[in-house]
């Protein structure tokens, strides 16, 4: 079964740095797309970082310059770097991994269980 495990999440002041990881088990995690998502308080899901599985990166237009998307192939992790954090920031962030299961079956996301990030004033 795919799992994924989040760590990192914490509170911060205004200006803080955190780095959030996500280990993947039970897929092929080099061919997998990657992606951090994150769930203000009252808000929808939204889209922060992707990278793909050949190494194509986008950032949503909130974070550009600030945070950092990466993977390493030979841990099966994929990280988050959060610098120059702000109060708008607070969110619940989740690690997805998006699985081509092939022309039969299409495309399924995986989710982590979410960690909190909290950036006070």
């Amino acid at each position: 079964q795919v799992e994924l495990v989040e760590a990192g999440g914490g509170l911060v002041q205004a200006g803080g740095s955190l780095r959030l990881s996500c280990v993947v088990s039970g897929t092929i995690f080099e061919e997998n797309d990657l992606s951090w998502y994150r769930r203000a308080p009252g808000m929808e899901r939204e889209l922060v970082a992707t990278i793909t599985s050949g190494g194509s990166i986008n950032y949503a237009d909130s974070v550009k310059g600030r945070f950092t998307i990466s993977r390493d192939n030979a841990k099966n992790t994929v990280y988050l770097q959060m610098n120059s954090l702000k109060p708008e920031d607070t969110a619940v962030y989740y690690c997805n991994v998006r699985e081509d299961q092939g022309r039969v079956f299409g495309v399924f996301d995986y989710w982590g269980q979410g960690t909190q990030v909290t950036v006070s004033s």
